[in-house]
């Protein structure tokens, strides 16, 4: 048996599979997010513990022999935040998470130094980790002189796990340290941001053995043998190997509590002016480029709060023929945006409304929005090389036929929607503790599920979604002019 374990912003997932790949179960623990300021975002690290414990304990409640037949442990999880500990690995302030734009004014210092471009082969963000460590040194000093290591928060969950400050390739590429080209640690970048080779982990690939589980805890689960864990993935590389998107040529979107447009690649292929995140793959030798949009579902998630109605309520509204949009544009920037804006301090928007403007109209416009915020990412992925002819969807908001069918419009692109199954992040995790256990060959494991059905695009609709689409591209700059 092997275990997948995901780290995400909203719950920590656990999946058992089998030497075969068969899903036997999973469980889950819930988390929740701190914002004491505007664009603040934190997790207390012990939350991911007690998130996994809970996890941990729901698949020993109903596959005990299974959880104590486990023999290798493979971590997902959320990227770029910045966990921090002291010398004695007590953690030092909450973690600032990945869609905690604080640090806006710091990302912009670092990425105006340009070997931080030309090292990493992407823009300094200010969801990544170097920045959000230049800000506790200038608003937390007597922090950041306690700091030992820095951890990203999978990575905290391995040293829970092993006792081990590790991380691997494809995580670490989101912290604007590391030399993505080369996949090591750049003490040049280290030193810009006051910090050494010796407050990181150690680096190892995805796929190889990153520690192995502690006694204490192999007791605890009922387990008897040796358990080893994996280097595992920061989630978009997770959730590839989980849907075997890992060769040249294969993508995925996913539409989760972000957004991702996500391209495979053979080789290193850096255009950071395009705001594209040009990252290590979990696989060794392979790399991907991405779009990133800070609000996916998060963006309906919030419609559905304002609207007291739940959101898959809200979607149904609209049935399942795409509708022609309808003039009311939306702009997703609930947090800022990342791809291709790298823009803090943009907001959201409603434009276009009037007073015929029902609740269904706004759904319409919140799913179009995201669409078009996609559109933006395949735009800008083009612009680095990058083809996209078809698509698989995953991620909650998948779920949407309708939404695909947008999507599909939009971009132009044939939407593959994967067999019944799970072969999100956590998935992929378990596949990658197969491959550290086993020794399996990892393009032989990291395969794609099978189709149930493919989403087309709208041919009767491409005019009307171009239309819309140039109106929300103009809209950008329109309202960037207000908020800066």
């Amino acid at each position: 048996m092997y275990l997948g374990l995901d780290l995400g912003t909203s719950g920590v997932k656990a999946m058992l599979i089998d030497g075969e790949q068969k899903i036997v179960g999973s469980a889950s623990g819930t988390l929740d997010v701190s914002r004491p300021h505007s664009g603040w975002s934190e997790q207390e690290p012990a939350h991911w513990i007690r998130a996994t414990e809970e996890a941990i304990a729901g698949l020993k409640a109903q596959f005990p022999q299974q959880l104590a037949a486990v023999k290798g442990i493979g971590l997902s999880g959320q990227m770029h935040g910045a966990t921090l500990l002291g010398a004695d690995d007590t953690v030092l302030r909450p973690c600032i998470l990945w869609n905690d734009t604080r640090s806006h004014q710091e990302a912009a210092a670092l990425d105006a130094d340009p070997r931080f471009r030309a090292i990493t082969g992407n823009i300094v963000f200010p969801g990544f980790t170097a920045p959000k460590l230049a800000w506790v040194k200038n608003n937390e000093p007597e922090i950041f002189a306690k700091v030992a290591k820095v951890l990203l928060p999978k990575d905290y969950l391995r040293l829970w796990l092993t006792g081990e400050h590790i991380s691997e390739m494809s995580d670490s590429a989101g912290t604007s340290w590391l030399d993505t080209g080369a996949r090591r640690w750049s003490p040049e970048l280290l030193a810009a941001t006051d910090l050494s080779e010796e407050q990181m982990p150690r680096l190892v690939e995805g796929t190889d053995v990153a520690g192995r589980l502690r006694a204490e805890l192999r007791s605890a689960w009922g387990i008897s043998g040796d358990v080893v864990v994996a280097g595992g993935a920061g989630d978009n590389a997770a959730s590839a190997c989980g849907m075997g998107t890992v060769a040249e040529g294969q993508a995925f979107v996913s539409l989760g509590t972000s957004g991702v447009l996500f391209a495979a690649n053979a080789s290193y292929l850096p255009k950071p002016e395009s705001a594209v995140h040009a990252f290590c793959h979990a696989l060794p030798k392979t790399w991907h480029q991405m779009g990133v949009i800070l609000s996916a579902t998060d963006a309906l998630n919030w419609h559905s709060k304002v609207t007291s109605k739940p959101a898959a309520d809200l979607v149904a509204e609209l049935g399942d023929t795409l509708k022609t949009p309808s003039g009311v544009t939306f702009l997703p920037y609930l947090s800022g945006e990342r791809t291709p804006h790298n823009d803090a301090v943009i907001r959201g928007a409603f434009l276009g409304l009037e007073h015929e403007s029902s609740r269904a109209v706004l759904t319409q416009a919140v799913l179009e929005g995201v669409t078009f915020a996609i559109r933006d990412n395949l735009e800008a992925l083009k612009s680095a090389g990058t083809s996209i002819s078809r698509v698989t969807a995953i991620g909650g908001g998948s779920r949407s036929r309708y939404w695909l069918a947008s999507i599909a419009t939009s971009l132009g692109v044939s939407v593959d929607i994967p067999a019944d199954g799970d072969f999100g992040a956590a998935f992929g995790a378990a596949r990658l503790g197969l491959i550290a256990a086993t020794g399996a060959d990892p393009v032989s494991v990291c395969t794609p599920p099978k189709t149930e059905a493919t989403i087309e695009p709208v041919q009767a609709l491409a005019d009307a979604y171009e239309t819309a689409y140039e109106r929300y591209r103009a809209a950008y700059p329109a309202i960037r002019s207000l908020m800066h």
